[in-house]
């Protein structure tokens, strides 16, 4: 584009000197491009480049005014961005919709030159502009590849045919300033992401300090739990109801403690403490767990686990832990009466285990699978946001993978796939 106005100006001076009654003098296109071009290239500030591109345009177009618009393209309107030589009055009604600047899709490339601007469709206040002493409007759209972004329009006070001079001219720049405009959105949209890490990593940063701050107060009142429910436990008769609920008790109590040791690691990345363990035995202790949970809802389970399960090595309480949250997962997205499904298999040519937990509830939207596993992610209005990436965290530290599947209104299936390990 550059070497296009370069090439222009060569040709220009082979002609030799336009007439003194030219509009303009070719000389001042070659410096008002370049002062354009140079402040695209040393200012990061957006409106400043189209401060400059405006008030230049209309001098060296021996213009009233300039109003340069760019298209929103959340409200699908284009809004004023930066104006030059037009009163207030008229700059005062605000954005305008596609629909009013681009009657005619098929043309919103070219350049549009309106000498009639009472009955223009592409004019929106025709009263305000002659109030305001204009007689003639160029448009000219500024697109980056098949979209527009916006629009450049040049006001005057007397008609007037352009020449191809003038009219490369005004072309050149709308280009450039679209260069420009591409660049600075790039930017923001990069800076808006890297705020949004910025924010996560603030967000992680408190729950670690929040975490290490609860630990100890935590402790104190499960090892007092402990305590009790273990001496308890010794003084019931065995086999029985309550000696089964007291065992229930120390087993969750213990699996607590770990857990709060397991948040305070996770920003030590700490090492899952594996033992040679069946997968099956796991289901069934997570199940026995939520078991109760779902009765009270009339909720139906189905186990399919595979009787041929070979052992592999895990870490029993954080495997534990995220078959519990998949199951209350589960349990909250079935209505009573519902189903929920698990299943194991062993894969043994392969070398792996798989465990699908599955059910027939309101499934996950499509634009939430993929920020289902991201910390403090949730799509209930009371979750906080951190079992799914706890679990994910699990079971890649188990050198495994977890996949969702989900169709709204039908189903959920989550797929965990575990390597088997020798001990």
């Amino acid at each position: 584009m550059i070497q296009r106005t370069v090439t222009l100006l060569q040709g220009a001076l082979a002609r030799g000197p336009m007439p003194m009654s030219a509009p303009t003098k070719f000389e001042n296109y070659f410096f008002v491009f370049r002062d354009i071009i140079r402040s695209m290239h040393s200012s990061t500030n957006l409106k400043e480049v189209l401060d400059v591109v405006v008030t230049k345009s209309v001098g060296v177009l021996n213009a009233k005014g300039s109003l340069l618009r760019i298209l929103n393209k959340e409200t699908n309107q284009f809004e004023v961005r930066a104006a030059y030589g037009l009163g207030e009055r008229y700059l005062s009604k605000g954005p305008v919709t596609t629909e009013k600047l681009l009657p005619d899709l098929a043309e919103f490339r070219k350049v549009q030159i309106i000498k009639d601007i009472w009955h223009a469709p592409r004019v929106e206040y025709p009263q305000l502009a002659w109030d305001e002493g204009i007689r003639m409007i160029v448009d000219v759209p500024l697109c980056i590849k098949d979209q527009m972004v916006g629009l450049i329009r040049i006001y005057l006070t007397q008609g007037r045919d352009f020449s191809e001079d003038e009219l490369d001219f005004i072309i050149t720049v709308a280009e450039q300033c679209a260069c420009i405009i591409e660049r600075v959105q790039l930017m923001e949209s990069q800076q808006a992401q890297f705020t949004h890490l910025t924010t996560q990593m603030e967000r992680l940063s408190s729950l670690g300090r929040m975490a290490a701050g609860i630990a100890h107060e935590i402790n104190n009142p499960l090892t007092g739990i402990l305590l009790y429910s273990s001496n308890m436990s010794k003084k019931v008769p065995p086999g029985g109801p309550l000696d089964e609920s007291l065992k229930i008790i120390v087993r969750e109590t213990q699996r607590c403690k770990k857990i709060i040791q397991g948040v305070l690691e996770f920003a030590r990345d700490g090492q899952p403490e594996k033992v040679r363990a069946d997968i099956n035995d796991i289901m069934q202790n997570a199940l026995s767990i939520v078991g109760n949970q779902f009765h009270l809802r009339h909720v139906q389970v189905e186990r399919h686990l595979a009787e041929d399960m070979q052992k592999t090595m895990l870490d029993i309480s954080q495997i534990e832990q995220v078959f519990v949250n998949l199951l209350l997962n589960s349990l909250q997205a079935v209505k009573e009466h519902g189903r929920i499904r698990v299943h194991s298999a062993v894969d043994r040519a392969q070398r792996r285990i798989e465990v699908v937990v599955d059910d027939n509830g309101c499934g996950i939207a499509p634009d939430a699978i993929e920020k289902i596993f991201d910390p403090f992610y949730s799509t209930r209005a009371d979750g906080v946001g951190l079992g799914l990436s706890v679990s994910y965290g699990i079971i890649q530290n188990h050198q495994g993978d977890i996949q969702v599947f989900s169709e709204p209104g039908r189903y959920t299936s989550f797929k965990i796939t575990l390597p088997i390990v020798a001990e």
